[in-house]
């Protein structure tokens, strides 16, 4: 957390969504803004919030997302920047960049592997567990949703998946519910898996429960930490001699997995520990900026509570 971080960032906000952690963000990304012609890559668009503060940086920038909300809201805030030359939407996942910019180089790479305020708020996408809310949870407008995963996934996929992306140790007693359940039922709504988590894991669940497995189907339907492992190398290998990738992320096996990947990019021996010379001349991509993950101040947490489980780590390629 940068303490002395400008606190002006609320008007990157809007009525989609608002950006966590802008001012950090900047304070790495932003003097990567001062090179002739620097480019950034923002990989989750959203309500361009972000994309807006990289844009004023100096940036141009090309962001993704599969979401056609997103991309015709924040298309609509940005189309000034779009005009001159300087912003151009991608409709596409952030993983699949080597196919979707084939030829562009970044000074700069953001991924905020969030979901937008939208999304949350707008009950027809399913992504809350409010009543009636309908078991979708697609980023994009294809493929399975969430009720097709609950109804149609196996017990033990069902499992892995509870536990790898939700840290719930009763993960197998839950799945075996869901699974008992739609035999009688197929799943529907919100309110078909918050019965199921209160059947298996007891009436005192709340919504910190709710939350969490959810959650944990949501990264299940749209792919998510398959996705964060094919873009993180493909992304820092389109990163310019002393650019810089940051990540935000909200969940433990995305941060993880971001954490274990700078770390590894950093290191300049892969030799076995206990050999005694580098046979195998490794030189390491770069060096971790962050060497903790940084987090949100208390007084953005008030303003926006879903930042409160954000936290931003920022890797740099080495110089030519």
């Amino acid at each position: 957390m940068l303490d002395d971080a400008p606190r002006d960032t609320a008007r990157y906000d809007s009525g989609y969504h608002a950006p966590v952690m802008a001012a950090e963000v900047l304070a790495h990304l932003a003097p990567l803004a001062g090179r002739p012609g620097a480019v950034a890559i923002d990989g989750t668009l959203g309500g361009g919030g972000h994309t807006l503060a990289l844009l004023e940086a100096g940036f141009r920038v090309y962001a993704f997302d599969r979401d056609p909300d997103a991309l015709a809201a924040a298309g609509a805030r940005l189309q000034p920047f779009a005009d001159a030359g300087r912003f151009a939407a991608v409709a596409a996942n952030y993983a699949d960049v080597d196919l979707a910019l084939p030829a562009v180089t970044a000074d700069a790479v953001l991924l905020d592997l969030g979901i937008s305020s939208h999304q949350v708020d707008a009950a027809a996408r399913g992504f809350s567990f409010r009543p009636g809310a309908p078991l979708d949870m697609r980023m994009g407008a294809s493929g399975e949703d969430a009720a097709d995963v609950l109804n149609g996934w196996d017990e033990p996929a069902l499992t892995a998946a509870l536990r790898d992306y939700g840290d719930e140790p009763r993960a197998a007693r839950l799945a075996r519910e869901i699974v008992r359940r739609r035999q009688t039922r197929p799943f529907a709504t919100a309110d078909d898996l918050v019965n199921a988590v209160r059947g298996a894991l007891g009436p005192k669940t709340g919504p910190g429960d709710f939350a969490r497995l959810f959650q944990a189907v949501r990264i299940a339907v749209n792919d998510e930490l398959s996705g964060l492992d094919r873009a993180l190398p493909a992304l820092r290998d389109r990163l310019t001699p002393g650019g810089r990738m940051a990540v935000l992320s909200y969940h433990s096996g995305e941060d993880r997995r971001v954490k274990h990947a700078f770390r590894d990019w950093s290191t300049s021996c892969a030799c076995p520990p206990r050999q005694p010379a580098c046979t195998c001349g490794r030189e390491a991509f770069g060096a971790v900026v962050t060497r903790r993950a940084e987090v949100a101040g208390a007084a953005e947490v008030a303003r926006n509570p879903r930042a409160r489980s954000a936290k931003l780590r920022v890797w740099e390629r080495a110089a030519a």
